[in-house]
């Protein structure tokens, strides 16, 4: 299967990145977003990640020009009937995932591959909700995505192997690296990285040792770049305990529950970089 159109629901920090690497690889993408307003905004952030590459000697001026032609957004899910490809980005949602799946089935043709971006829903769940299962899969890309060399390509009990070879050749074609997994929660990376992020805040937790001095361990004993807890505030502490809870309800194993002072840091606001305050504190520079 030829892709040459590619649709992306959301452009949030994900859906943005999602976006910059497949049109810089030369596709056609059309993103949705909820309202004109956000399409614009969305449109802006764009221009200004590719200009900044622009000014830091990454990309020349034409390559930038290009790379925004080949974008274009709309609050209306329905165009993207045109799409060959279309992933989703949107918040972390089954319910809300697999209505929006529902939709697509009815809206693209035949042939589209259907893929979601999700780190913990339930892919199998999200082919059920449409007529086309065996083109469903899970593309789950990391943060920063023009960064992160690796994608999770997810394949149910439903799917065809064409759909995950199709997906595979994508992921390829825009420059990433990657690996297959079953469709069980979490995957492979957050099934082994959250255990290891719980166990570290009930070490600290337990007063072993200070924040500062968890993290250089793990940087300087095991080689990480960063410590749990840089790691923690980095990702977002709201979404560590809910990719927790998402597990521990799967599993039931005592080691995927969110530690207590994971809860009450959430509950209290304090969710990383994102809202100033985590674990460790960020002025606003």
């Amino acid at each position: 299967m030829a892709i040459k159109n590619v649709g992306v629901i959301g452009c949030g920090l994900m859906g943005s990145g999602i976006v910059q690497v497949a049109a810089q690889a030369g596709y056609s993408v059309l993103f949705v977003e909820a309202s004109d307003e956000l399409v614009t905004r969305g449109l802006g952030r764009l221009r200004d990640t590719l200009e900044g590459l622009v000014a830091r000697g990454k990309l020349d001026a034409r390559a930038k020009d290009d790379t925004l032609g080949r974008i274009a957004g709309t609050p209306r899910l329905e165009d993207l009937k045109a799409s060959d490809l279309v992933i989703e980005a949107m918040t972390e949602n089954q319910a809300l995932k697999n209505e929006t799946f529902a939709k697509l089935d009815r809206i693209c043709p035949a042939h589209t591959l259907l893929a979601s971006n999700t780190s913990s829903c339930n892919v199998t769940a999200l082919a059920a909700a449409t007529r086309r299962p065996g083109q469903v899969v899970g593309m789950h890309f990391f943060n920063p995505v023009p960064l992160m060399k690796l994608v999770e390509v997810v394949r149910t009990i439903l799917t065809d192997e064409a759909a995950a070879r199709a997906a595979t050749e994508f992921v390829r074609a825009v420059g990433k690296v990657p690996v297959q997994a079953k469709d069980a929660t979490a995957f492979i990376v957050n099934r082994l990285l959250v255990p290891y992020l719980l166990d570290a805040i009930r070490v600290y937790e337990g007063g072993l040792a200070s924040l500062e001095d968890i993290d250089q361990a793990m940087k300087l004993g095991c080689g990480y770049p960063m410590g749990p807890f840089t790691l923690l505030d980095l990702v977002g502490l709201d979404t560590t305990m809910y990719v927790a809870e998402v597990m521990f309800e799967e599993f039931r194993e005592a080691r995927y529950a969110p530690p207590p002072l994971l809860k009450r840091m959430v509950m209290a606001g304090r969710l990383g970089r994102k809202t100033g305050r985590g674990f460790y504190t960020y002025d606003a520079k």
